[in-house]
C-alpha cells in the first residue's frame, strides 16, 4: 500500500491540516477584532455628547481629543471632543476635525432647555446681616458673574431673561449685604438675569416709584429682557424656592411674608417690596405713577392699575414667600399721598412710562452690577 495510506503519514497530514485552520482562524479573528475596535470608538461618541449636554458636572468636566481617537489614519472618521469653553459663548462643544470634509457640517451642539425648577434649590436660606463684605472681596467671591451684574448659565439654555431694577439711595452697607445675598440666590435657580442698582441723584425727596420706570426704560436699551423684578433693597428671601420669574398670566407680588410683618400679608391689596412683573403687563400699566414723592403710596397706585386692566395679583404660599427686612431709618411719609392715590384712575393712562422726563448722569458697569445715576426734577 502506498505511503500516503500508511497510518504515520495519515497523522501527520491531519496535524498539518489542523495547523493551517488555526492559522486561518488566529487571522481572521485579528480582522474581526479589529473591525469591532473602530465600531466601538465610532460609537461612543453620542453617548459623551449626551454627557456634555445634560450632566451637572459639565463645568468641570473636560474631555481630552486624544482620549478619544489615537488611530492618525482614522481620526478623520471620528468627531473630536474639545473642551468645554469656560465662558457663555456660542462657539460649539464639538468640533469638527480640521483635516476631513465628511465633519465640517457636524460643528454646532443643540444645548437642552433649562428645567423650569432648578435641582440646585436649597429651600430655607440663611440670611446673613453681619459682617458687612468689601466690594473687593464680593468681586473675588463672585467671580463667575459677567460685566454688568450679569449671569446665565452655560451647560442649559433659559428662555426668559430676566432684569432686577433696584431704586437706590443711601444704603451702601444695605447694597453689599443685597449683592452677597442675591447673587448665589439668582445662580441656583438657573436665571439668566442682570442686576441694576438705579441711583437717585441729590438729597431732594425720594421718588422710588419714578426710579424703577428710569430702570425699566433704560435696561431695555441694553437688552430686550422679558421680566423685570422690582426689588426693594432692604429685602433679602429666605427661601430659593421663591422664583425669581414673572408667571405668564399675571403680576406677582414676590415679598408676601416679611418678618417685621411677623410673616403675615398686611393686606390682600399690597403690592410693595418685591413684585414680579413681565416686559408686556408693565407697558400695558404703563408703569408706576411718578406722581409719589416721598415715602408711600406708589404700591398701592399699582395695585390699582393692575385691578384697573383686569389682571390680578399672584402670590407664592406664606411658606415659601418669607423675606428678612434690614433695619434702617424710616423715611417720612409723603402728606399727598392719599390724595394722589384717590387720583389715580384719572391718570393712569397718562401718568407713567409715556410721561416719565429724567437724566442719566452716569452710568457704569460693573462686575456686580449695572448702576445708573439718575437725575429727576421734583415739582415746585
Amino acid at each position: 500500500m502506498p505511503g500516503w495510506y500508511s497510518s504515520g503519514t495519515l497523522y501527520k497530514g491531519l496535524f498539518f491540516l489542523v495547523l493551517i485552520l488555526l492559522a486561518l482562524e488566529y487571522l481572521f479573528g485579528s480582522i474581526t477584532e479589529t473591525k469591532h475596535f473602530f465600531v466601538f470608538n465610532a460609537t461612543r461618541l453620542p453617548h459623551a455628547e449626551r454627557l456634555i449636554q445634560h450632566s451637572p458636572l459639565v463645568s468641570s468636566f473636560r474631555l481630552k481629543p486624544k482620549a478619544m481617537v489615537t488611530n492618525s489614519t482614522k481620526s478623520s472618521l471620528v468627531l473630536n471632543i474639545t473642551e468645554v469653553p469656560s465662558n457663555n459663548s456660542s462657539e460649539s462643544l464639538l468640533e469638527a476635525s480640521p483635516d476631513t470634509e465628511s465633519t465640517k457640517n457636524v460643528n454646532t451642539t443643540v444645548v437642552p432647555l433649562c428645567p423650569d425648577v432648578s435641582s440646585n434649590l436649597r429651600g430655607r436660606i440663611e440670611v446673613l446681616k453681619t459682617p458687612v463684605p468689601t466690594v473687593l472681596e464680593l468681586e473675588k467671591r463672585f467671580s463667575w458673574l459677567k460685566i454688568g451684574g450679569h449671569w446665565a448659565p452655560e451647560t442649559c439654555r433659559v428662555q426668559k431673561s430676566v432684569a432686577l431694577i433696584i431704586p437706590f439711595r443711601c444704603r451702601g452697607e444695605h447694597l453689599l449685604l443685597f449683592l452677597q445675598h442675591m447673587h448665589p440666590f439668582l445662580k441656583r435657580q438657573q436665571l439668566d438675569y442682570t442686576i441694576y442698582i438705579v441711583e437717585q441723584d441729590g438729597d431732594g425727596p425720594f421718588n422710588r416709584a419714578m426710579l424703577m420706570n428710569v430702570g425699566f426704560k433704560e435696561a431695555l436699551k441694553i437688552r430686550s429682557y422679558d421680566c423685570f423684578i422690582f426689588h426693594d433693597i432692604d429685602l433679602l428671601p429666605e427661601d430659593d424656592r421663591n422664583l425669581y420669574t414673572c408667571p405668564p398670566g399675571q403680576p406677582r407680588h414676590m415679598s408676601v411674608a416679611v418678618d417685621i410683618f411677623k410673616y403675615r400679608l398686611p393686606y390682600p391689596a399690597i403690592f410693595g417690596g418685591v413684585s414680579a412683573i413681565n416686559r408686556e403687563h408693565f407697558e400695558v400699566l404703563n408703569g408706576f405713577s411718578n406722581s409719589f414723592w416721598g415715602w408711600g403710596g406708589e404700591d398701592d397706585d399699582m395695585s390699582n392699575r393692575i385691578r384697573y386692566h383686569n389682571l390680578y395679583i399672584s402670590r407664592y404660599p406664606l411658606t415659601i414667600a418669607r423675606y428678612t427686612m434690614l433695619t434702617h431709618k424710616k423715611d417720612k411719609p409723603s402728606p399727598n399721598r392719599y390724595d394722589v392715590l384717590k387720583q389715580g384712575p384719572k391718570r393712569f393712562d397718562k401718568d407713567g412710562l409715556n410721561s416719565l422726563e429724567y437724566r442719566i448722569i452716569r452710568s457704569k458697569r460693573n462686575l456686580l452690577y449695572t448702576w445708573f445715576l439718575v437725575g429727576l426734577d421734583a415739582p415746585r
